[in-house]
């Protein structure tokens, strides 16, 4: 038996050593530069490739199988002359005897100055086209042939990858030095490239430790985008189970471009990488990212990855001065009505989504002092299909709108003197002369929907906040319910408590006209109206407790138009009211002593004029509102009368009649004391002008004071006739002389 073993040995060292002489003699008197033209034939047929080698093969044949390659470039069999790839050097070997056990040992795999350059004309057409397709030479066999080679292939294909996992790989080394992409779409005008890409690892062998650092620059044109990236981890990995590791993953670099307007953005990912394909899972665990001043924590992972991807996770962001960070990212923030907003940001949630959907569930977001809890997501990204569901405690709107730019002030301003010079001119007495006509109002022509966005909006709305406070009016248990889709926004619901009374609106917006239509029904119950006409230069020329429905429409996109085609009809009810700035009783008064023709003795005993109620109805129609019905109770005396009110100026114009109803109190003058003859009269007053001045606008009528006169002598007459004749007058004569007179 050692004699065989001897004999044995003796016979595979002397194979060992004809292989080597072989290999030796193969390397030195065989050289490959010789075949350069069989092997461009062979790219030709095989891959379809027009391959350049202007520098020489090297090659080595044992104990290393190594190739060499220098000065090689490929282009399409289509554009020959256009070469796609360039490449600089290629240097790699394999050990021959581990591949008769299944082993792939290589030495260092080395590649230098790789250059795509891929190209795709106006008219679609690429540079890489055809590429790796075999030349069809002949006509394609029968259908079965063909069915039969497609199976035959699927076969090798399946067998050649269980064969590839059973193949064991031990690389020293992979270094990529220089390489450059670079991709340009003339059709489209799109514009990419990367450059300076570095790659390099440690030894790379299965189920081991793989030190990985890749890094590169990146830029674009749409929209225009500088960047520098790297990532740098330990990489393990296992093929035949098909699980692949990126350990201490780290991602970082900086981007700055266009969107940044100047800024640069810093940012870096971390975190352990897993992708198990024999599963269907992939995996992002201890997840840190960071962009500039922004810090978040987390986690994300994804199921069934090769059928309907699933994602579950969660998010964190640390607490962040959103304005500052807004700032470093190149976005400017309009003047704001508040400046010290969005100084307070903070968020947690958990993530749930499909490929075609994200959720952010469980959602709790703090913004400055408000804090809001519930779920936000979309439904569906290719409809944009928006699903808000909050709750919150409180919201300061007003806080986060635009500050009014210096035209809109000027404008105001200008307004506010008009006002103020009307109201200066009116008087306290009320006994200038009653404006021609009212002021007009600048109602804007500036677009305000945007009605291309609500054409394609799809969202659910459902918001509730404790507090909301908007121009300056706080409402509380506030529940805002809205849906929008095709076109067609609907304001299902929104109601609040406003003060000591409610608040309720219901509305739509039709945006698939040019002209949008709107809708408004409102309701509200003891609202306090003072709030809403006072400004800061001047105070309310009303008070009271307003009790309104409402049933409007309208069409336009601004406030000018808006305003010219509001059509619909209101009724209303204040009670508890006060006019103020006017004082009907001292007015009344004037009229009184000018008819018993005495003057008064003293000043008026208050600017304002208390009402019980006042109430009417409106009927709109272009923006003027025809007020029929108007009436109002004052302790002694009633209020009734009819005009119009002309939204597109803000003007009124009121022919009011007050009657005294027999109130007996002493008057504050003897010259207006209240004579049981007056009782029935009604006084005549016309109130024309700008809406701002209020019951200033008011003044005695003149002319109906006339009627009334005339009416009162009628009256008088026919009492001395009744006192000389009594019965004798008939009451047909009666109403003849009072005729007379009216």
């Amino acid at each position: 038996m050692k004699a065989l073993g001897k004999i044995l040995g003796l016979i595979f060292l002397g194979l060992l050593l004809i292989i080597v002489a072989l290999g030796f003699a193969l390397t030195h008197l065989f050289d490959p530069n010789d075949y350069k033209d069989e092997i461009r034939q062979l790219a030709r047929e095989k891959a379809s490739v027009e391959l350049t080698l202007n520098g020489d093969i090297g090659w080595s044949l044992f104990p290393w199988l190594g190739l060499e390659l220098t000065d090689a470039s490929v282009a399409s069999l289509d554009t020959p002359d256009h070469p796609f790839a360039n490449l600089r050097l290629l240097g790699l070997s394999v050990r021959v005897l581990p591949l008769l056990r299944k082993e792939v040992q290589m030495s260092d795999i080395r590649i230098d100055g790789l250059n795509l350059d891929l190209q795709r004309d106006d008219k679609g057409n690429s540079n890489w086209n055809n590429v790796g397709k075999p030349l069809q030479t002949a006509q394609s066999p029968a259908t079965t042939e063909s069915k039969t080679a497609e199976s035959t292939q699927t076969s090798t294909s399946e067998t050649t990858d269980n064969s590839d996992q059973n193949l064991k790989l031990d690389i020293d080394s992979l270094i990529v030095n220089g390489a450059r992409i670079n991709y340009h779409d003339a059709q489209k005008g799109d514009q990419f490239s990367a450059e300076s890409i570095q790659i390099t690892t440690g030894a790379i062998a299965e189920g081991s430790p793989v030190p990985v650092k890749v890094s590169a620059f990146f830029g674009s044109n749409k929209p225009l985008l500088r960047a520098r990236s790297e990532l740098q981890g330990v990489l393990r990995f296992d093929r035949a189970l098909k699980r692949y590791q990126l350990e201490d993953a780290k991602l970082s670099g900086e981007i700055s471009g266009d969107p940044f307007n100047g800024q640069t953005l810093t940012y870096s990912a971390q975190g352990q990488l897993l992708v198990d394909q024999a599963a269907q899972v992939a995996e992002w665990n201890g997840l840190k990212l960071s962009a500039n001043q922004l810090r978040a924590l987390g986690e994300l992972k994804v199921r069934d990855l090769s059928t309907a991807p699933k994602l579950s996770g969660g998010l964190s962001i640390a607490p962040l001065n959103l304005r500052e960070f807004l700032a470093t990212v190149g976005q400017k923030l309009p003047p704001l009505n508040d400046d010290k907003t969005l100084s307070k940001f903070e968020l947690t949630t958990r993530l749930s989504g499909t490929d075609k959907s994200l959720s952010l569930d469980e959602l709790k977001v703090t913004l400055d002092d408000s804090h809001f809890t519930g779920d936000v997501g979309v439904a569906d990204f290719a409809k944009q299909a928006l699903r808000v569901k909050l709750k919150g405690d409180q919201l300061d709107l007003d806080r986060y709108l635009p500050a009014p730019g210096k035209d809109a002030k000027k404008a105001e301003t200008a307004r506010s003197a008009e006002v103020k010079e009307s109201i200066a001119k009116a008087g306290e007495s009320g006994s200038t002369p009653l404006p021609n006509a009212p002021t007009e109002h600048a109602w804007s022509h500036v677009e305000i929907l945007p009605a291309n966005t609500l054409r394609k909006l799809d969202a659910q709305l459902d918001v509730s906040l404790g507090q909301l406070t908007v121009d300056k009016q706080t409402l509380h248990d506030v529940i805002v319910k809205a849906q929008a889709q095709n076109g067609l926004v609907t304001l299902q619901d929104a109601h609040g408590k406003l003060g000591t009374g409610e608040v309720a609106v219901k509305g739509s917006i039709n945006a698939r006209p040019d002209a949008a239509l709107l809708a408004l029904q409102a309701n509200l119950k003891n609202v306090a109206v003072e709030p809403f006409l006072k400004k800061p230069e001047q105070p309310s020329p009303v008070k009271g407790n307003l009790n309104l429905t409402a049933n409007l429409t309208t069409q336009g996109n601004s406030q000018k138009s808006w305003v010219e085609a509001l059509n619909g009809t209101a009724n209303f009810n204040l009670s508890n009211g006060v006019l103020v700035g006017a004082n009907l009783e001292q007015q009344l008064c004037r009229g009184i002593a000018t008819l018993n023709r005495k003057s008064l003795s003293g000043e008026a005993r208050g600017k304002d004029t208390p009402f019980e109620t006042l109430q009417g109805s409106l009927n709109i129609h272009n923006g003027v509102a025809n007020n029929p019905d108007l009436k109002a109770r004052i302790p002694g005396l009633s209020v009734a009368g009819n005009g119009l009110l002309d939204v597109r100026t803000l003007g009124l114009d009121y022919q009011i009649g007050i009657t005294i109803e027999g109130d007996r109190r002493e008057m504050p003058d003897p010259a207006c004391q209240v004579n049981q003859r007056y009782v029935g009269i009604a006084w005549p007053v016309r109130c024309r002008g700008p809406l701002e001045m209020g019951g200033k606008a008011c003044r005695l009528d003149q002319e109906g004071l006339g009627k009334v006169a005339a009416k009162l002598a009628g009256n008088k007459i026919s009492e001395k006739l009744e006192e000389k004749l009594g019965d004798k007058v008939s009451p047909e004569l009666k109403d003849a002389i009072k005729g007379l007179f009216r």
